[in-house]
């Protein structure tokens, strides 16, 4: 190979590499206060995610990630919650106080955020209910720019009881983090059916990390 060509070889190389090896760094969220101590099993819970133990590993994201989904609209299934506000979902509060969470109707419900543009998403966190140790049945997070979701939908987490390829988990202060993967999409929708204390369905709050698509 000629020292021009070979010259050329490496510049395309190098190009391609610094398209590729995007810088990451840590996705960053202040968690709310532990509100128990302990994780106790649900029962009668099949697919059942262990616990880990100790802070939750790093999970790495392009840097300039941001959470999206911070003041932005929520549309929902029940348009009539039983307690609280639909904006409860995305204003920033974390804790799990009473009064700092929406609670749906019983049978299976969803949460609808509208990010305003589409986006690519690299990761959903999701914050149901953390004061007590429960499971959310039938947990299905999707997302897509189709605001009805009734066409090119990207399916990112479901442990739907028999069919789901995910597990079921127990919910905690640090909420359950999702990877997307950079699925791009305008709406996030996440749907539960009830939970292993009740029928109802719970959203504290949501964070969507991601950066506005090119």
């Amino acid at each position: 190979m000629n020292q021009p060509v070979a010259r050329l070889t490496i510049a395309i190389l190098l190009t391609v590499t610094a398209v590729f090896a995007e810088d990451k760094v840590p996705l960053q969220t202040k968690l709310p206060t532990p509100l128990f101590v302990g994780t106790p099993v649900p029962i009668n819970v099949p697919n059942l995610e262990p616990p880990h133990k100790g802070k939750r590993p790093d999970f790495m994201v392009p840097a300039g990630t941001t959470n999206l989904a911070r003041g932005k609209k929520v549309t929902a299934s029940d348009n009539e919650p039983v307690v609280g506000t639909l904006d409860l979902v995305t204003d920033g509060d974390k804790e799990g106080d009473e009064g700092s969470w929406v609670e749906l109707a019983p049978g299976k419900q969803w949460v609808q955020i509208d990010l305003e543009k589409e986006a690519a998403i690299y990761a959903i966190i999701v914050w149901h209910f953390h004061s007590q140790a429960r499971v959310y049945r039938d947990v299905v997070v999707q997302i897509s720019d189709d605001p009805t979701f009734s066409k090119d939908v990207t399916t990112i987490f479901d442990n739907t009881a028999g069919t789901g390829k995910d597990k079921a988990y127990i919910e905690t202060y640090e909420g359950k983090l999702i990877d997307a993967k950079g699925v791009k999409g305008r709406y996030v929708r996440l749907y539960s059916n009830g939970n292993t204390t009740n029928k109802l369905n719970h959203y504290i709050e949501v964070e969507v990390f991601g950066k506005p698509a090119a």
